[in-house]
């Protein structure tokens, strides 16, 4: 992958290439689910998955324990969320965190509100589309 920066003002625009070079060994899926990682709170979050059909960015409470953040620092959410089967889903609250996008030279920081749900879950967190359209 190549990163090249093209300057817009005061915001560099970066654009990425893709080479035959990038695909040696990868087998390609149209639809895998996209899981990164992320840094949050000083700490690198992997399995972050990117749910472009989600309108919320949810933070699982067992990565909000494992964060060690205080449940003191959750602001009350009074809307309910709806897990993908339809189920209801125990919110504990909602929390701003500065969170990272690395690609190292290239990596970005934004202030994501995260719903913080009591749900079993095989990722981390999910980044919904807030998050997608400020990147």
């Amino acid at each position: 992958m190549t990163l090249e920066t093209k300057g817009h003002g005061d915001t560099p625009d970066p654009d990425l290439y893709f080479t035959k070079a990038d695909l040696v060994g990868v087998v390609p899926h149209d639809n895998d689910p996209v899981v990164i990682s992320v840094v949050l709170v000083g700490r690198k979050v992997h399995r972050s998955l990117i749910d472009q059909g989600s309108s919320t960015n949810v933070l699982f409470w067992s990565t909000f324990v494992n964060l060690r953040l205080s449940p003191d620092q959750l602001r009350p959410h009074d809307k309910c969320s709806i897990g993908f089967v339809g189920d209801q889903v125990e919110c504990q609250g909602y929390i701003d965190l500065r969170t990272t996008f690395s690609d190292e030279e290239a990596a970005r920081t934004i202030v994501i509100r995260y719903v913080v749900v009591n749900t079993p879950s095989d990722y981390n967190l999910l980044l919904g589309r807030p998050s997608l359209n400020r990147l």
